[in-house]
């Protein structure tokens, strides 16, 4: 119980606070197994403990370790060539968001980017009533999803709205889907963590000691989503992603 009560002193956490960002960690476990859509409301309960900046240095690391689940499990699924299109303007994209992260305001950026969302899930809706079956192949769709994924995973934690878009996009069936992110956002997110150990100085041996409490919520959170998928078919998967993704953005504009 002391080890437990120093490791917390440092962020001043009541129990409380502490089940709150553990249940942050659960759902981090059910997203990264494929159940998307929980991306802000981690980030949002994250921010509620350990404030905005802050909490980017203890859910990175987390990410990555949550990031190695999904990866081992999903890896026979991976769409490599998806991601030769992806990464190159995303690894553009962190470090356009490593330099303006700290002068851009964060409230409006994240403003912005959850109407970008929202037009964005609006067309691909119209698309799916309309029954419009033609993929994006120009190289301008996949780069332009890639910068944005990029800055945006840096500076305010919704690169998986416009990476979830781009793998619909591609119509990509559910396993693929879920394959091919866990590489993207592994990679991604290993590309990061230097960033905020050198340069935002968010992640330290304070933030580590926190992450060790917190791996077991990642992994009960990963065997949860892992069940719940494997109940859910590709139609429904995709409708799914359409409205935890409207929603995430909702939830960005009147926080």
């Amino acid at each position: 119980m002391q080890y437990f009560t120093e490791i917390l002193a440092p962020y001043h956490l009541s129990v409380l606070s502490f089940i709150v960002a553990f249940l942050a960690a659960i759902l981090l476990g059910i997203g990264k197994a494929g159940v998307k859509g929980l991306g802000v409301l981690i980030v949002l309960l994250m921010a509620f403990v350990f404030g905005g900046k802050s909490s980017t240095g203890v859910l990175i690391p987390l990410m990555v370790i949550a990031d190695i689940f999904a990866v081992i499990y999903y890896h026979r699924h991976t769409q490599w060539h998806y991601l030769k299109k992806l990464l190159p303007t995303m690894f553009l994209g962190v470090l356009i968001g490593v330099w303006v992260g700290n002068d851009i305001s964060e409230v409006l950026f994240k403003q912005i980017m959850a109407v970008f969302i929202l037009v964005t899930v609006a067309i691909m809706i119209w698309m799916e009533k309309k029954k419009v079956t033609d993929i994006p192949k120009h190289w301008t769709f996949a780069s332009g999803m890639g910068l944005l994924s990029g800055i945006t995973s840096m500076i305010g934690n919704l690169a998986g709205s416009f990476a979830d878009i781009y793998f619909l996009a591609m119509r990509l069936p559910k396993n693929e889907f879920i394959g091919t992110a866990a590489w993207l956002f592994f990679i991604i997110n290993v590309f990061k963590l230097p960033f905020h150990i050198f340069v935002w100085k968010t992640v330290n041996s304070e933030t580590f000691n926190l992450n060790l409490l917190m791996i077991p919520g990642i992994i009960a959170g990963f065997y949860i989503g892992v069940t719940v998928l494997k109940k859910i078919n590709n139609q429904l998967y995709r409708k799914l992603i359409f409205l935890a993704t409207a929603i995430g953005a909702l939830l960005i504009l009147i926080k």
